[in-house]
């Protein structure tokens, strides 16, 4: 999400020279949202977990009582379930493991997406994050709207770029026009993938802007 300033919006921009399967590496790198935190996340629950089961299984090898619970009572509950489990408490811990489980899941199969495009360039793999490019369209929409910059704000996402604009009261805007204007930029800049432009002109005016 960007809303136009005078002096455009910092963000981050990647030129990296290359070709073949180096390019692709490096474009999918640094436009693929990085899946580090989730494997850290398994890692230290398996890790936890087997530690435990490690911990009870000597306690118990050694003839003392468990630490928490022991193994075997444990596995014999979870066979017996869902006898001796109240309902509401089964079906929390039942929905928080669907949950976990949801969570991981997804953030295995889906592919992870950082919020840039990539811009056509023949002699560079240029990177761009959208911040940048809606700072960009909200200064195109700004000028072809005549509003002031706290009257445009751009958000862009993968493949759509929505277009929010306050007019002023009394001020009659051409809403096509901008659309052209926005969508000339996005030529411009060629973004992939390619997004679509949406206008969303507010009803209530602004007063004196």
């Amino acid at each position: 999400m960007s809303q136009d300033t005078e002096n455009g919006h910092a963000g981050n921009e990647s030129r990296t020279p290359g070709t073949g399967a180096d390019l692709e590496r490096i474009l999918k790198r640094e436009s693929s949202s990085s899946r580090a935190v989730a494997s850290v996340i398994a890692a230290v629950l398996v890790i936890v977990l087997c530690g435990y089961a490690l911990l009870e299984t000597a306690v118990r090898a050694v003839g003392q009582p468990p630490w928490l619970v022991d193994p075997q009572t444990a596995a014999e509950n979870i066979v017996a379930l869902p006898d001796g489990v109240p309902p509401l408490l089964l079906g929390v811990t039942g929905a928080v493991l669907v949950m976990a489980g949801l969570f991981f899941f997804l953030n295995a199969v889906l592919p992870g997406r950082r919020a840039r495009h990539l811009l056509q360039d023949r002699r560079a793999a240029v990177v761009v994050d959208d911040e940048v490019i809606a700072s960009a369209l909200a200064r195109r929409a700004r000028l072809a709207a005549n509003v002031t910059q706290e009257q445009v704000m751009v958000i862009v996402s993968r493949n759509r770029v929505l277009v929010n604009i306050r007019p002023t009261s009394g001020v009659p805007l051409d809403a096509d026009a901008v659309l052209a204007a926005v969508r000339g930029e996005l030529q411009e800049m060629r973004p992939s993938p390619l997004p679509e432009v949406r206008i969303n002109v507010a009803t209530a005016g602004v007063i004196g802007a």
